[in-house]
């Protein structure tokens, strides 16, 4: 796994952005797929995507650590989804790279989505991975979709303080559901313990404290993007796994045919895939994001 490093971009009056770079430099004869990780993950998410020989020989891995996430930081405590993708846009240009391709997992799906709603000239394709579309809203729920409200909003609250907070350290119990809610059945000791120690290190004093509240608000307040689907013009790849619990099945299956102006947009069911589907289906995921690059690039 390449070293996180951070650049600086202009929006929001200067953020740092955590990103990594197979092979820590841009190949401009490649193609490039910029990759946005799932809640209270870090760039490590895609250790199985920079291990893989077959992605990073054919196309330059770029992943890119949201607002509230990594090493990834900013002059301003408010934020939404829509500024990490500006920032990741902006990220791009800071490296000189015209054009990607971009994979986003859980709500790195709905970013990189955003990202081509902003930038649509220079976002070739999408790879979607464990996702919904829309916020957490009556009509998901109905269709299988989680609340997080009742598990999320205590820790908002817990988070929430008008005084500094020096010693701050993010608790065992939300490092544990971050691990069993993406990796589902097959996490290991190993997964639980190296994300735990990592989200002991990134949500840590004061600011981490409010990285972490700010994640929560994002998450329970986001606004939907149905309506704004059909607007989308490059392919769209959604892969959701079977075991996904956050979003199930049914809601993958009706959204992606509100794609109505993309040259193409599919979706495969990965066979017991779990939602940080990246991370439980490296071998489906990395042939599906070759035959995207592959053909559209």
């Amino acid at each position: 796994m390449p070293t996180t490093k951070t650049i600086q971009v202009p929006h929001l009056g200067g953020i740092k952005a955590g990103y990594a770079l197979s092979n820590d430099t841009y190949d401009s004869s490649k193609p490039t797929c910029v990759l946005i990780n799932s809640m209270c993950t870090t760039v490590a998410l895609y250790r199985e995507q920079f291990s893989s020989a077959k992605l990073t020989e054919n196309m330059n891995l770029l992943a890119i650590e949201p607002l509230g996430h990594g090493a990834t930081s900013c002059p301003t405590e408010h934020f939404t989804y829509w500024d990490s993708a500006i920032m990741a846009i902006q990220v791009l240009d800071a490296l000189g790279i015209s054009k990607a391709f971009a994979l986003g997992t859980s709500q790195g799906g709905w970013m990189v989505v955003r990202m081509a709603l902003l930038a649509p000239e220079r976002i070739q394709g999408l790879m979607t991975l464990g996702t919904s579309m829309d916020y957490e809203s009556s009509d998901s729920r109905a269709k299988g979709c989680w609340n997080p409200s009742p598990i999320l909003k205590p820790f908002y609250e817990k988070w929430t303080s008008t005084i500094p907070t020096p010693d701050f350290v993010i608790d065992d119990v939300w490092c544990g559901m971050v691990g069993s809610l993406g990796f589902g059945s097959g996490v290991t000791t190993d997964m639980i313990d190296f994300w735990k120690n990592t989200l002991k290190e990134v949500y840590t004093g004061d600011e981490g404290r409010k990285k972490a509240r700010m994640a929560v608000i994002c998450l329970l307040e986001r606004d939907g993007l149905l309506l704004r689907l059909g607007d989308v013009k490059c392919p769209v790849y959604w892969l959701q796994g079977t075991e996904d619990v956050p979003y199930g099945q049914t809601v993958p299956a009706e959204q992606i045919n509100l794609f109505t102006s993309s040259k193409e947009a599919k979706l495969t069911m990965v066979e017991g895939g779990a939602h940080y589907l990246n991370a439980t289906s490296p071998i489906e995921v990395g042939e599906a994001l070759l035959d995207l690059v592959t053909k559209y690039k």
